[in-house]
This record gives structure tokens, sequence and C-alpha cells, in this order.
């Protein structure tokens, strides 16, 4: 992806046409694209190089956007940091990238002197904020620039982000993005929903930038000249307001934001028919919720999706116009996907494996870290750790990931299975299901279950209802009722916050 070139075709082809809907102000491509080279030409007066490593540690603000593309303007590599993260885990991530440069805001019990006193390759703190003696001004920075385009060359193997998948207290792990794959998610993007994509749409971002997910917002915002709608964090009911007041033509959000809404008792008020197409990403228990959520916009087609960071998601996605909810859909035609048995076999339609995944959109590897690499990609095929099935017609079923499979008594439990099975209760706002030891079948589901306000269900009501949609085995031997499933900052449920809760039964 040449930054560049499509930020100067941006300017000119929609000049005052705004990109980006920031607390109701709007920014145009014009002064995007001045924003983000007045930044670029600042970082490198500050020495950054192609190839240094420059840090990004803000919420969803609008110079989130220009740091990474100011960063990719000049062949540097970001390395996108979640504003959740503490203290601990940050010099963890900076040290391990070896950052150089962090762009960053003040932040209660994250102290500026005690990262530049233990991290001795971090050259400058920029703030979004103010300056002190400690930090440069953002501001001050780039009103100082010239907003001309960076000359520099950029190679298409060149690192361009070290995305930190595991919230990194303990050792991190860092997911290498090339530059040419940074075309990866527009590509897949127009590919699976047929171009339906103009300069004439609006969408809607309220997953982090600190996540693939949120990343895609702002490359399919210059590379099909979208104005986007930028939340700082979500909030159902202003998500809502955003969809009607802006008449969002489409988004995509992870299946907690789905239940978020629809729990909202003013969810049936607003009106969501703007929407064209919707997407899930990120859970395979979804489908009873974006079939409740279209009677809502039912000119909207529903979209399931699958994909990683290390495969620069969306990888397979749910063609238009099909009903097949249950299914994360077909593979781009550049990407191939397999499902694998344990020893390494390709599995034929109907047989549960590990999906598998070679093109080139894959991540090279992890930083500094040969031997997860090793374990990682093998024969050329990076191994996800989910576990799937195509159908005869090649659609493909994620059942869950290695870990979220329940041996009881030797019969085999998928915990999204159950998960999808709960959810088809009227009085559920929200669940999860882990495996927990027991003596008699060695494991054993236990539902974390959250019901919907005003109502009242028991664990019986549960199993005999559970009883009409599963086996007797995969039915859960514990339910647990709580006021909220724990969540990571993509918004996905926290599983092993529930796990290690689980243990002390």
């Amino acid at each position: 992806m040449n930054v560049i070139n499509i930020l100067e075709q941006c300017a000119k082809i929609y000049c005052a046409k705004p990109a980006i809907i920031f607390r109701q102000e709007q920014l145009s491509f014009v002064q995007l694209r001045d924003k983000v080279f007045a930044l670029s030409q600042g970082l490198l007066k500050l020495g950054v190089k192609p190839g240094d490593k420059v840090a990004i540690y803000l919420p969803n603000w609008p110079e989130y956007i220009y740091s990474y593309l100011a960063i990719w303007s000049i062949g540097a590599c970001s390395v996108p940091l979640d504003f959740m993260l503490t203290e601990d885990e940050i010099l963890s991530c900076l040290s391990h990238a070896e950052a150089k440069i962090l762009i960053t805001k003040h932040k209660a019990n994250v102290s500026f002197s005690s990262l530049k006193a233990n991290l001795p390759l971090l050259e400058n703190i920029i703030s979004c904020q103010w300056k002190d003696e400690q930090v440069l001004s953002f501001e001050e920075l780039i009103a100082a620039e010239l907003n001309s385009a960076p000359k520099v060359e950029i190679k298409e193997d060149d690192c361009a982000i070290i995305f930190y998948t595991s919230g990194t207290t303990g050792k991190p792990k860092g997911v290498l993005i090339s530059y040419a794959q940074l075309d990866a998610p527009p590509k897949s993007m127009a590919f699976f929903v047929n171009a339906d994509l103009s300069a004439k749409d609006t969408t809607l971002c309220a997953l982090p930038f600190s996540h693939l997910g949120g990343l895609i917002y702002i490359q399919n915002t210059i590379t099909f000249g979208l104005a986007m709608v930028l939340m700082e964090r979500f909030m159902p009911l202003d998500f809502l307001r955003n969809i009607q007041n802006y008449k969002v033509n489409f988004f995509w959000i992870v299946p907690s934001m789905y239940y978020a809404l629809l729990q909202l008792k003013e969810f049936e008020t607003f009106d969501l028919s703007s929407l064209r197409w919707v997407v899930t990403f990120g859970a395979s228990n979804s489908p009873e919720a974006l079939r409740r959520f279209q009677q809502f916009c039912p000119r909207a087609c529903l979209l399931n999706g699958w994909g990683l960071t290390e495969t620069n998601a969306p990888t397979v996605v749910l063609p238009m116009g099909s009903k097949n909810i249950e299914s994360v859909g077909r593979p781009a035609p550049w990407i191939q996907v397999k499902i694998f048995s344990e020893s390494g076999q390709a599995l034929p339609s109907g047989q549960i494996g590990e999906v598998v995944v070679k093109s080139w959109v894959v991540t090279r590897g992890y930083f500094k870290d040969e031997l997860l690499t090793q374990a990682t990609i093998r024969g050329g095929w990076f191994h996800t750790g989910d576990l799937g099935r195509f159908d005869a017609e090649g659609f493909l079923y994620v059942v869950g990931r290695k870990k979220e499979m329940i041996k009881v008594s030797g019969e085999i439990v998928f915990e999204p299975e159950v998960e999808a099975s709960l959810q088809k209760h009227p009085d559920i706002a929200e669940a999860a299901v882990v495996g927990v030891a027991d003596k008699l079948r060695g494991e054993v589901p236990c539902a974390f279950v959250v019901v919907k306000q005003g109502k009242n269900i028991t664990s019986e009501d549960l199993r005999y209802f559970l009883r009409q949609h599963l086996a007797h085995f995969k039915i859960p031997h514990y339910f647990e009722f709580c006021a909220e499933l724990p969540k990571n900052r993509a918004g996905k449920i926290d599983k092993e916050k529930l796990r290690d809760g689980s243990k002390s039964r």
C-alpha cells in the first residue's frame, strides 16, 4: 500500500468531502492529507528512518489515524497499543518492539519519566494533549512542518505493523504485517461485498484502532473514499444514534456488541433503514443475534465472517445475499483454507479439524520469536488454532478454538455450540461456556449466563430448554448467573478470566 499516493488521490478526487466525523466535527480528505504529511515530516525531523518502530498509545482519536498514516508515509513500522494497557504492559511491548518514538496522551497511572527510565531506546514521547519537559507537543510538531509529501523509498516487504495480540503481561507476541499486506483487508472487503462500497457511503467505527478490526476502517476509508463516523469507544445508545443521525450504510462489530444493542429498551425506536450490510467477526455463536438485529433493518444483508490478525482478516466471509448465517462463508480466491487433522493431513468436507491458511496475506511470523513462528507456520500453512469444517458447497463452519473443546467422558463438546443454543433462549442476554474439571467425567461444561433485565430463569429452566437442542452430555453441568461477562478491549468475551474463576470449583 502506497499511502502517499492514496492520500494525494483522495485529496484531489474528494477534496472537502468528510473523511472523519468525530464529536460532530468533520475533517475533509484534504485536511487529513495535510495533517498526515505534516506529522510525517515532523517524524523525519526527529530522526525516524524506514524500519524504525513508532508506537501509538491513544484512545480512538483522529490522532491515531494521522499517526498510522504518517508512519507508513515514511516507511517506518507502527506499533499500535491498546489504551487500556497498564504501564507494565506498555513497558513490555515497547521494550520488545524496540520503539524509538511513542505517540500518546497523558493518562493516570502511566508515568512518562518511568517509561523513559526503563526504555533506553525510546528517544521521544509525543503527547496529543500538552507538552512539558518530558514530552513534545503533537500539535506544535505538525504546526511547524510543511504538509508536503515525504520522499522516502518504501519496500513492499518491509514491516508496516507489529500487532501485539496477547495483552502482554509475560512474553509479548508481536504479529508482523508488511506494507504489501496493508492492501489485503480492502481487497478482501471489495471482493466479499461485491464492490458495494463507494465514496457516497458512510461507515461507523467503534472498534479500537489498536486491533485489526479497527484498523480496517482506516484502510477502507482512504481506499474507497468513505466517510467514517468515529467513536472513542463503543456505547450502545450512541452507536444507534450515530446510525440514525448520519445515515450509516454499513459497519462491522463483534457479537457481544450486537447483544448490547439488542438489550436496549430504546432499540426498536431507532431508524436503521440506511444500513445495506452489517458484519460480525470474532465469534462463531452469533447467528441468533444477527437474525434478531435484522428484524429492525430488514433491507440490510447479514454477513458472518472469520479471520485472524495473523491472516489479515477478513479471510472468509459469507457471500452477499446468502441466508446460511451459521457459516462464516467462503475464502477469497487468493486465499487457500483447508482443514487439517492432528497429523497434518487435509480432511474431506464434513470432518472437523484445525483450520489452516496459506496466502500472501498471512503474516511471515512473530517479531523476535522464531520458535513460535516455526510452530505456527508449517509447510507454508498457518495453523490458526481454530477448529472447523467445510460443507459440500465449500462453506466454512468454525466450531471453536482448540481450547474450546471439552471432552466429557470421551465425548467431544464444542463450547460455541452450547453457547449458540443458550442464545436461542428469549430471556438470555449473553452466555459463555467453558470446561471445568470433573472427577467422574474428566471435564464438564459450565455456563455463565447474563439474564435480560426484568427476567428470571433458573438452572432447571435452562436444562429443560437445552434438552430440546442438545444431546444430554453437552448440557452444562453448572450454571452461573452474573450481571455481565468479562470482555477484552476488542469486545470479545474473555474466557481466560472465566476459566480462572471456574477453577475454584
